[in-house]
């Protein structure tokens, strides 16, 4: 047995493997295979890096590069032989193997746990791949065209769930489709074909119950949340109010009854949207616990179903920026004089911060540039003696203002304030008045309810230290 592998096998192998591409395919495989090694070995005891960049080389092309390693060992051996045939040149006998030669033991030996070792290689490399491939760092941080969404991802409450926790999903089949979708998009980058702004994919991500239901209960009776808003006047004091509101999350309580927002949407409703984005929606269709169902469309159908996908709603139909929200410009500015980020104690920072994020920039750079001299040189020219008293409040302000416009408008991609609508609400898009806008009228004369009590109180609206806060022991 021994001595037939020897004759047909091993000598052959090492006959036609002398040759310059199979070589070359060993001092390849070598390379990339201790370069990997020594990178597993820092990256385990020495602190990880997060630079996007140094993954794609040492989990994707440094393995690429050790299996063509592999790969060109028998193809070297292939061409030779081919060639030393059509030649005539094929020995009737290939060079002899004495195992009995200490050196040529050791030289067996040592193709064996090279043969061993690249196997773990391969192993590992391609399971370190595939992890990598499904990071957020290599969704996000390695292609720049993601770039939108992964800063707005960053800053969100979802920044510790996965993108393929939302986006892919578990089993072959989810691995398959965007293993396929992902070459597609690489395609489209590498030929400069891809949309800008790239469009949110309400039309393919899975249904609510498979992604947020794993993480959120929404048929738990959550009852009442208090929701305070801070808002700025374009005075020269920056006067600030607040809205305070009641919000009715509601579910399903003790007694299976629906109750609330949550409650009532949890109920089988159906509706038909006519564009993309799901902003404009004819018709609804609510199914009641006895069976019984109430169509209601938009005056403009005069009773007709529209054409498109009839959908079942759930958690995305309002929460469909919940891991990559954008602000709009007055919401982000009010947000961040409320935490400090402005000082509100700057005169005129609000009128002049709102002038200046939504001032046109070509490119970011420009952005930050910009916005922080324009407000220092604003300062200089119309109060200069608050910028003698106070420049680290000017520059503070100035660094966030370019944080408020940089998380939320990037000039390459085409994404400005009010590119994606956020369906939550109803302040700054339609959101609740897609069907609550009292023109969804049934057959029986009644419509969608436009009563705001069901769905909130408002307790204070924009007010000056509200007394209902100070109640709650609230500042």
């Amino acid at each position: 047995m021994l001595q037939r592998f020897r004759e047909n096998w091993v000598r052959p192998a090492l006959f036609f493997g002398n040759n310059p591409i199979s070589l070359a395919g060993g001092a390849i495989t070598s390379a990339a295979g201790v370069t990997m090694i020594g990178y597993w070995l820092t990256e385990l005891f020495g602190r990880p890096n997060d630079n996007p960049y140094l993954g794609i080389i040492f989990f994707l092309l440094l393995p690429g590069l050790f299996v063509l390693g592999l790969l060109l060992i028998p193809i070297g051996v292939f061409i030779r032989r081919k060639k030393l045939q059509l030649a005539g040149q094929i020995p009737a006998e290939f060079p002899r193997i004495d195992f009995n030669d200490r050196i040529f033991r050791h030289g067996l030996d040592i193709v064996l746990v090279a043969t061993i070792v690249n196997l773990l290689v391969v192993s590992v490399a391609s399971y370190r791949g595939a992890a990598y491939m499904d990071s957020p760092q290599f969704c996000g941080a390695s292609c720049h065209v993601m770039h939108p969404e992964f800063t707005a991802y960053k800053v969100s409450a979802h920044s510790h769930v996965a993108c393929v926790e939302c986006h892919i999903g578990s089993g072959a089949q989810s691995y398959f489709e965007a293993k396929v979708n992902g070459t597609k998009q690489l395609v489209e980058v590498a030929f400069n074909r891809y949309p800008k702004p790239i469009p949110s994919p309400v039309r393919n991500l899975r249904p609510a119950r498979e992604i947020c239901e794993g993480c959120h209960t929404p048929a738990r009776f959550v009852g009442e949340k208090l929701l305070v808003k801070s808002s700025f006047a374009d005075d020269e004091k920056n006067t600030e109010t607040q809205s305070v509101v009641l919000l009715h999350l509601g579910g399903i309580d003790s007694f299976s009854h629906l109750t609330g927002i949550h409650g009532v949407h949890l109920g089988h409703i159906e509706y038909i949207a006519t564009d993309p984005t799901r902003t404009t929606i004819p018709w609804a269709e609510r199914t009641f616990p006895d069976g019984s169902k109430t169509a209601f469309g938009a005056s403009s159908l005069k009773g007709a179903v529209p054409q498109g996908e009839r959908r079942v709603m759930d958690c995305i139909d309002c929460h469909n920026r919940a891991a990559h929200t954008m602000q709009t410009a007055e919401d982000a500015l009010n947000r961040a004089m409320a935490e400090g980020a402005i000082s509100p104690d700057l005169p005129w920072v609000h009128k002049k911060g709102l002038e200046l994020l939504k001032a046109n920039y070509a490119t970011e750079a420009e952005a930050r540039n910009k916005i922080p001299a324009q407000l220092t040189q604003f300062y200089r020219d119309e109060h200069p003696d608050v910028l003698a008293a106070h420049p680290d409040l000017v520059t503070a302000a100035g660094q966030g203002l370019v944080y408020v416009f940089t998380t939320n408008v990037f000039p390459d991609m085409k994404v400005t304030w009010g590119t994606h609508p956020n369906h939550i609400g109803h302040m700054n898009y339609p959101g609740c008045f897609r069907c609550h806008d009292g023109d969804h009228v049934a057959k029986d004369g009644k419509s969608i309810t436009q009563d705001c009590a069901a769905c909130h109180n408002l307790l204070a609206v924009d007010e000056a230290k509200p007394k209902v806060l100070s109640d709650l022991g609230i500042q």
